[in-house]
């Protein structure tokens, strides 16, 4: 039922929709009266929003004067104004500073834990997704190729990785490492950089294995990333069975 779900549900484009020449305020009252709230519950839920995003006192200041930040902590307000049960954020940091990131993060994850919301993020900054998300989707031309917890997919490259970086054929070092035992079925390359679940030996055995064959210019262990299965799944080259 597409109408019942619209009804239910909000967007943040990564695009800004507010119209900068008007108030905050003025943005949020528009967008309140298009979904049909009116009056004294419009104007309470939009000082209700300003705090919640931290624009209280920026309200009445025309958009044109507000930071990238603060816009975007708008377009969040905006999309709230009609009290959605599931919320969208289309790339929601992007071209924003490290700083003004990490308070948009802040903030998502606060309204994750304090309103009945289910919030929807799309993201190629995947420390993004393991920090906020209950439950990551990993698409791949246009299809999910995964779908579980951040944990979960994290372990299904086992506790440690091993990474090496060659000064030759990548997938001939990689062939090399799982003729010894030493490479899952799943160790992948992404250019010169050979990444290696481990198939049952500790890092320090596969390190001393890789540098007794004189296979890497550089190595070391690590624990896997959501960044790793992105590269798995969808950008590394995987090692062929024998």
């Amino acid at each position: 039922k597409p109408l019942a779900a619209r009804r239910v549900s909000s967007v943040v484009f990564q695009e800004s929709v507010v119209d900068r020449s008007l108030t905050g305020r003025r943005n949020l009252d528009l967008h309140a009266r298009l979904w049909g709230v009116e009056g004294k519950t419009a104007r309470k839920r939009i000082e209700e929003l300003g705090a919640t995003v931290g624009l209280r006192d920026l309200l009445d200041r025309p958009v044109s004067t507000y930071s990238g930040g603060e816009r975007r902590r708008l377009e969040i307000a905006r999309a709230l104004v009609s009290d959605p049960r599931v919320l969208f954020l289309d790339e929601p940091t992007v071209g924003l500073d490290p700083r003004i990131r990490a308070e948009l993060l802040d903030l998502i994850a606060e309204l994750r834990t304090r309103r009945e919301l289910t919030i929807l993020v799309t993201t190629h900054y995947l420390d993004e997704a393991e920090r906020l998300s209950d439950r990551v989707a990993i698409m791949h031309a246009g299809a999910i190729v995964a779908l579980d917890t951040p944990e979960r997919l994290r372990a299904s490259l086992g506790r440690e990785l091993v990474e090496l970086r060659v000064d030759g054929d990548a997938t001939a070092a990689l062939a090399a490492l799982r003729s010894r035992g030493i490479a899952r079925d799943d160790a992948f390359t992404v250019g010169a950089t050979v990444t290696v679940p481990l198939n049952g030996h500790s890092s320090h055995d596969a390190i001393a294995a890789i540098h007794e064959l004189g296979l890497a210019d550089a190595v070391s262990a690590r624990r896997p990333t959501l960044d790793d299965i992105y590269l798995r799944l969808t950008g590394g080259r995987l090692a062929e069975a024998a």
